[in-house]
């Protein structure tokens, strides 16, 4: 954890989620899931589909979708075209998105310091 400015922390996902990946065609599928249901609202402000495909830039080529699971405390993101055509075509080293799931828990986000104290990030 890291203090950014405006009494904010920087907190990196895996602080506050457990994620799964793999893939359909050329694109690979992220599910994040909230370690904790009170998580499940800050992942939400902070964790939109422009942030994922910001922090996904290079490999990511197409459009990020984002689908919210309220009753999981759960996000799912699909990243279009994403893996080099596919498992068949492309010469990508983790052609099935197996390893997105590790990348997106290295993203950090912003929450502001009375928040985290709140739910005991800090």
């Amino acid at each position: 954890m890291k203090t950014g400015g405006d009494k904010n922390m920087r907190i990196q996902l895996v602080k506050l989620a457990h994620a799964r990946s793999g893939d359909k065609g050329d694109t690979a599928n992220v599910g994040l899931i909230a370690l904790r249901d009170e998580y499940f609202p800050l992942l939400v402000r902070e964790v939109t589909a422009m942030r994922v495909r910001e922090h996904f830039k290079g490999i990511c080529k197409g459009e990020v979708e984002r689908f919210e699971l309220p009753n999981l405390s759960a996000l799912n993101f699909l990243l279009h075209e994403s893996l080099g055509g596919g498992g068949t075509l492309s010469l990508m080293t983790d052609a099935q998105g197996k390893t997105f799931s590790t990348a997106l828990l290295r993203m950090e986000i912003n929450v502001p310091d009375e928040q985290a104290r709140a739910l005991g990030l800090s």
